[in-house]
């Protein structure tokens, strides 16, 4: 009887129980709904406006720069695509393909000069314009931002249908910004290490979803591939082999390629645990473990005993804010074990001295103050992130520090209680425990996903707006190159589309399904391979398999 039980548990949670009960349902395709979905939008599918890929153009009309230029040519090439995403080419438009002639060029209006880089709190508003009552044969794109002009841009491109030899796109009137100021996508990179390409084709998708941050947890326990022109050993001797790198130029190159797609890329060096790699490149870094009175041969987290350690990650770090342009790094911080500190005699003298003997917690709150210090000193680039532990852990932390929430991904009522005290005590906030992609389950989580909100607890007006938005996780035990896109994709632009529409869009999963199959059809189109969720089929199965 238990295990009957307990097989019929699994069944359900793992979505088995559709397949045995006769299958998931088809889907009704949806054409030319918005992935995320815009705040405001009247879109028509009975009036359409023909583009001949080889002549239509996107006019620059305002305001120009790289990150507009690079824009409309990346745009131009996912129109010169198939864009479609269903049916097969020619049956998209039936039944509802009145066409008002012919759409020559978008208007490209950008009403101020261009921002260098995006950053927190951007202004990502844009409004776009196709075949109105006042212009019906005209089409513009106007924002006051650069980065309203590139995620608008990328609304436009989802508006477009396909149809036999020509693409259509249908009369639109958009006004649309995110919900949230921060939507991000976290990647490993030290459980395996993932080539620039997959890094890039990942920021792809990303702004393909509006996302706009990329917290790239660059090292951890297993591997050190960032390369420091300051401290070479700590690759040399950290990383997987030395091929298995990110040179100066690769970092340079992933911080540009994210900035001209509106991506902030936010990096993170977690200490004090999580640093076994870093031991081999910096001699006396790491904690000498005990067994009884002698050393047994292994290491635990940072040494906060040591004066030069201090030394070392100011340089580190101040090598590494002066990389990454963004205003905030990531600290970590989670999940230090105490076993080693306790082990060893050297830390203990050093806590008797301190005055803390036998509170470890206050051993790291004593590391983690040292090192906020050594990072508000910087001139620039000088606030920070945080995984939740160390505000469980009753660390003074400074009032601007964004806490990372990630614990109780099972138990919605604990990771809400957690943003409840977070913001109750006037700390930023970001939640990811909902969305751990790595944790997928047999196609049926995203249901999951798109039912997690960030709001959802019970705290004042004041509280809710500490909380900045979210982040989809991938941690890399089980995913490398060959599996990245399909594990991540589609999962990923449900975060998205939670963390950009308006609350009152996302509150239902009705008609979900078939726009989330719309939209992986069309990244499919595009050349990503992002799994199935569903039975279903794209025309670009065949197109792409030949």
């Amino acid at each position: 009887m238990i295990f009957a039980t307990f097989l019929l548990n699994l069944i359900l949670a793992t979505g088995w129980m559709r397949q045995v009960m006769g299958g998931f349902p088809m889907v009704t395709p949806t054409v030319g709904d918005i992935w995320p979905r815009p705040q405001f939008a009247d879109i028509s599918n009975a009036k359409h406006l023909v583009i001949h890929p080889d002549t239509f153009m996107f006019v620059v009309v305002g305001y120009t720069c790289d990150i507009v230029e690079e824009a409309t040519k990346r745009y131009m090439n996912i129109l010169s695509k198939s864009t479609s995403s269903q049916r097969e080419a020619g049956e998209a438009l039936e039944g509802g393909s009145g066409i008002h002639g012919v759409l020559g060029h978008l208007n490209v209006n950008l009403l101020a000069e261009c921002e260098d880089f995006p950053y927190q709190g951007m202004d990502e508003y844009y409004e776009l314009k196709v075949a109105t009552p006042d212009a019906p044969g005209e089409a513009s794109l106007t924002a006051y931002s650069v980065w309203g002009i590139v995620r608008g841009l990328e609304t436009f491109s989802q508006l477009v249908q396909s149809d036999s030899s020509s693409l259509k796109i249908m009369s639109a009137e958009i006004m649309d910004f995110p919900r949230f100021s921060y939507r991000g996508l976290m990647l490993d990179t030290s459980r395996h290490f993932l080539p620039r390409a997959k890094i890039q084709e990942t920021l792809d998708l990303m702004a393909m979803n509006k996302f706009n941050v990329f917290h790239w947890h660059i090292v951890d326990d297993q591997s050190f591939p960032y390369v420091s022109t300051a401290f070479p050993d700590l690759s040399l001797l950290g990383a997987y082999t030395p091929r298995h790198v990110y040179t100066v130029d690769d970092v340079a190159d992933v911080i540009e390629y994210a900035r001209l797609r509106g991506i902030r890329v936010v990096p993170e060096f977690d200490t004090p645990g999580h640093t076994r790699s870093w031991g081999p490149g910096q001699p006396c870094l790491l904690t000498e473990c005990y067994k009884g009175s002698d050393p047994d041969g292994t290491f635990g987290p940072i040494d906060p005993s040591h004066s030069a350690n201090y030394d070392f990650l100011d340089a580190f770090f101040w090598e590494v804010t002066s990389r990454f342009p963004d205003l905030y790094i990531h600290l970590g911080a989670d999940e230090v074990s105490f076993d080693c500190w306790k082990s060893n005699p050297h830390i203990s003298d050093f806590m008797e001295q301190l005055g803390i003997s036998g509170d470890y917690k206050k051993l790291e709150e004593y590391y983690i103050t040292k090192l906020f210090d050594i990072i508000q000193n910087y001139p620039t680039n000088n606030r920070y992130l945080v995984w939740q532990d160390v505000f469980d852990k009753g660390v003074s932390l400074p009032n601007s520090t964004v806490v990372q929430v990630w614990q109780d991904g099972d138990y919605p009522e604990d990771f809400m209680a957690e943003i409840d005290a977070v913001t109750s005590e006037g700390f930023f906030t970001i939640l990811s425990s909902c969305w751990y992609l790595n944790l997928d389950t047999f196609g049926s989580d995203w249901f999951d996903y798109y039912s997690c909100e960030p709001h959802d607890f019970e705290g004042s007006e004041a509280q809710k707006q500490l909380v900045l938005g979210g982040e989809a996780c991938v941690w890399t035990e089980y995913e490398d190159r060959t599996n990245l896109i399909p594990r991540t994709w589609p999962r990923a632009a449900l975060v998205a589309e939670k963390l950009w529409s308006a609350a009152s869009d996302t509150v239902s999963t009705e008609g979900v399904p078939s726009r989330l199959d719309e939209h992986r059809c069309r990244l499919l189109a595009r050349g990503y391979d992002v799994e199935p969720l569903l039975p279903s089929y794209c025309s670009a199965d065949i197109a792409l398999g030949e």
